[in-house]
């Protein structure tokens, strides 16, 4: 069964480059355009992997990730973070926020497949 993957981004090519990648990859994708849109979106999709970027309005992606693991229905989930951000102390938060991993853009489609298979066999 095809896993689904929900991505939040706030570049609308970077939602698209997600998508067609790892659609590719047999994948479903849901995408949402911020970390609020993202919160609501979840409660819809219930998928099995969270991709979320970091920078964003609204609500940005450590908001996210801890108001994600606020809800009980998703506190295994896992989370990756995909962003342009790679300092050990943005890392660190994410991890202290929730996060289940950490991937620098810009990414290589292969090695997104293998670590969200790691993440969500």
């Amino acid at each position: 069964m095809s896993k689904t993957i929900l991505t939040v981004d706030d570049s609308a090519s970077m939602r698209m480059l997600l998508k067609a990648s790892l659609t590719a990859q047999g994948f479903t994708i849901e995408a949402a355009n911020d970390g609020r849109h993202g919160l609501e979106r979840m409660h819809e999709v219930k998928p099995d992997l969270l991709i979320t970027d970091i920078n964003m309005p609204e609500m940005d992606g450590f908001e996210l990730i801890e108001a994600v693991r606020a809800v009980p229905e998703f506190r295994g989930l896992p989370i990756l973070v995909l962003s342009t951000e790679f300092s050990d102390e943005k890392k660190a938060r994410a991890r202290g926020a929730g996060a289940t991993g950490w991937i620098t853009k810009p990414f290589d489609a292969a090695k997104l497949g293998t670590a969200i298979r790691r993440v969500c066999p």
